[in-house]
């Protein structure tokens, strides 16, 4: 029910697990199990006892990240460090090592790669970061007075 908080508060920088198909009791025992803060929009799950859970009050994406913020505090990780898909913290990577992976433009025009050692995604800073980071702007308080 939170996956797209899950992806651009991992694109934030924090580290947001999301497990799509699991199970109250498997969100419970992963929660306890990885020493997790639960985000949810249950309010049952989140009155658990033994469980640090933040209950999301609004469905709008904004509101989201800002009451995650005001909770938890701000990223513990630069922003755009951590795999959008996977949650896994990405490494820098030569041209060579991504050159099966990207593009042959990308690969032809880009020298700064970051790599994703659990899914093996390649990340570049094309066009598309530049929306990235207009959209992280607002949810990550910048410009505000």
């Amino acid at each position: 029910m939170l996956g797209r908080l899950a992806r651009w508060l991992r694109l934030l920088g924090y580290d947001a697990a999301y497990a799509r198909d699991a199970d109250d009791y498997e969100l419970l025992r992963r929660a306890r199990a990885e020493a997790r803060i639960l985000l949810t929009r249950d309010r049952r799950l989140a009155a658990r006892r033994g469980l640090q859970a933040v209950l999301i009050l609004s469905e709008r994406l904004e509101e989201q990240v800002r009451q995650v913020q005001h909770t938890l505090g701000p990223p513990p990780g630069p922003p755009l460090s951590r795999c959008p898909a996977c949650n896994t913290p990405l490494i820098a990577a030569t041209r060579a090592a991504v050159r099966e992976r990207v593009p042959p433009y990308v690969w032809r025009r880009q020298t700064d790669f970051r790599l994703c050692p659990a899914c093996h995604r390649a990340y570049w800073p094309g066009t598309h970061v530049q929306r990235i980071q207009a959209t992280l702007a607002p949810l990550s308080g910048e410009g505000e007075t």
